[in-house]
């Protein structure tokens, strides 16, 4: 398995994260098996429990096991390591391994699961609604929840303008992204990340009302000066790109004005700290 070719999918079951990764080639899910073995054992250490259960399977020789991948996967402190993963069939295999009252809504999930891609195809809108749930699940407001769904719909509309305009390259795109937030924030899109303690997270799923508002003004200006003046290259689009910050820029200081405080903050949405990157790693084996 390529990782370059997976998307990384966090799944909630009964409000536990089970960290799920689509492989769009093979399109199967693969699953972390520390994960399931955490819900099914309710132990306090599920990579010692699935350390030890391994270890027995191999000698039995479970084909499951020896045929298991491992793929780097985000942990709770936001590091990544190396985990073992199998795909659905080959997790059913591992839950009749671990007697557990979880196992049969595990099995239920599973299979819920599986039957989600297929579904997607025929109506989109489950995917939306599933996007929805989980933020609301991680204690995101409606209103929130409702103005980062408009501010997906419109950057796809501002990269069909550039698109429009000459601009094709996704490297264009971050250097168009980058000057919008650097005129309205200061910062780019990377160092406003860093201002908030992020690594690989979403910057937008990070920031409060204000925060999505004036990335929306400063995105959605952009999108109307670009589709009026019909900037062509990355060159004139970036003097476009300026403008459309400037907008936001000047409703960011009006707003500071008039609240006497900063309205970009170093708050996240993290239930986690990252620790220092010479910290000896603890894979999960």
């Amino acid at each position: 398995m390529k990782e370059d070719k997976m998307h990384l999918i966090n799944k909630i079951f009964e409000n536990e994260d089970i960290r799920t990764v689509w492989d769009k080639d093979a399109e199967k899910y693969y699953i972390s098996i520390v994960d399931v073995v955490g819900v099914l054992s309710e132990s306090n250490n599920p990579q010692v429990y699935w350390r030890v259960l391994k270890k027995r399977l191999k000698n039995e020789g479970n084909e499951t096991v020896t045929n298991c991948n491992a793929l780097k996967l985000k942990a709770k402190d936001g590091k990544y390591r190396l985990t073992d993963v199998v795909d659905i069939e080959g997790m059913f295999r591992i839950i009749e391994s671990i007697p557990s009252k979880n196992a049969e809504p595990i099995k239920q999930w599973l299979a819920k699961l599986g039957s989600e891609r297929i579904d997607e195809t025929f109506d989109p809108s489950i995917a939306l609604q599933r996007a929805i749930d989980l933020y609301r699940v991680k204690g995101y407001d409606e209103a929130w929840i409702a103005k980062r769904i408009k501010v997906l719909q419109e950057r796809k509309q501002l990269t069909d303008v550039w698109k429009e305009n000459g601009v094709t390259e996704q490297m264009e795109y971050a250097i168009l992204t980058n000057e919008i937030y650097k005129t309205w924030s200061g910062m780019t899109a990377k160092e406003y990340k860093e201002f908030k303690g992020l690594r690989k997270e979403s910057l937008r799923d990070n920031m409060d009302n204000i925060e999505l508002i004036l990335t929306d003004l400063s995105e959605e200006a952009t999108k109307r000066l670009a589709a009026k003046r019909k900037p062509q290259g990355l060159k004139q689009n970036i003097d476009v790109a300026k403008m459309g910050g400037n907008a936001a820029k000047l409703a960011r200081e009006d707003i500071e004005k008039n609240l006497g405080e900063a309205v970009i903050t170093k708050d996240n949405r993290l239930s986690y700290n990252y620790v220092d990157k010479n910290t000896d790693l603890i894979e999960n084996k």
